[in-house]
């Protein structure tokens, strides 16, 4: 029964050249941004699905456009199901994936965002069972840039996702604010980053490349293979990309 289960949907966007990770343009090209997008998307998938072996979940993708149901098709694991584009914009998306979820009649709804390939398996596993324990709360991922990488609900509260200022370095702040004022308990997972600027880009394959920094200061991640290899290709072929690499010990 579906409301034995934790729904954990990636809230994604199909890799057209131009589109998805323009803030990493330059140091790559418009079509090497999709490919990196198409590669986190691969390996956020497979660690969900990880996850899936040791809790009880089953993944979404929460796509957008539409149109480009065939892409994430080919792409996703088959036991992922497609939950459909409401609006183009993140708050109002979050707020419909959630709605919709439960709707569906999931017991427990985790939001996802498709920019941190290696976000340890564990604390995956981590939302799902904090979702199964009695009482109401909201589980938040604090990013590094000031937003979360992962809400999960036990219920759909609307006020989450109002008076909200996406994209900004605000929105875990704000989202703390909008639980409190509706006397949510908020679990706090540990931080982690999301890819999407040169800064993070550098610190993505610090954690990745063969020649990591085992003290860097994420560690312990997802091995995020189809990101990892893409970025060993990167380093042999993309000039930009290399003198990223060789700045990375001044990071």
């Amino acid at each position: 029964m579906s409301e034995e289960f934790c729904a954990v949907a990636i809230m994604a966007k199909a890799s057209v050249a131009g589109t998805v990770k323009t803030r990493l343009v330059p140091p790559l090209t418009h079509q090497e941004a999709a490919e990196l997008n198409t590669c986190c998307l691969a390996d956020i998938a497979a660690n969900i699905a990880a996850a899936a072996e040791l809790a009880s979940l089953q993944g979404f993708v929460a796509y957008h456009p539409s149109g480009s149901e065939r892409f994430f098709e080919d792409l996703l694991p088959d036991s992922f199901k497609l939950l459909p584009p409401k609006e183009p914009t993140l708050g109002r998306s979050l707020f419909h994936a959630a709605r919709d979820l439960f709707a569906a009649g999931y017991g427990s709804v985790c939001l996802v965002n498709a920019d941190s390939p290696t976000l340890p398996t564990q604390l995956l596993v981590e939302t799902v069972r904090r979702l199964q324990e009695p009482g109401d709360r909201v589980v938040l991922g604090p990013a590094a840039d000031g937003g979360y990488y992962l809400i999960g609900m036990k219920h759909f509260h609307q006020r989450l996702f109002e008076a909200i200022d996406w994209s900004t370095e605000r929105v875990y702040r704000q989202t703390i604010a909008r639980a409190r004022e509706i006397g949510l308990p908020v679990a706090t997972l540990a931080e982690w980053y999301d890819v999407d600027d040169e800064v993070t880009l550098r610190l993505l394959a610090r954690e990745l490349l063969s020649d990591q920094d085992a003290t860097g200061p994420y560690n312990g991640g997802y091995t995020a293979p189809r990101t990892a290899a893409f970025l060993d290709t990167l380093a042999v072929t993309n000039s930009a990309f290399q003198h990223l690499l060789s700045a990375r010990g001044n990071s």
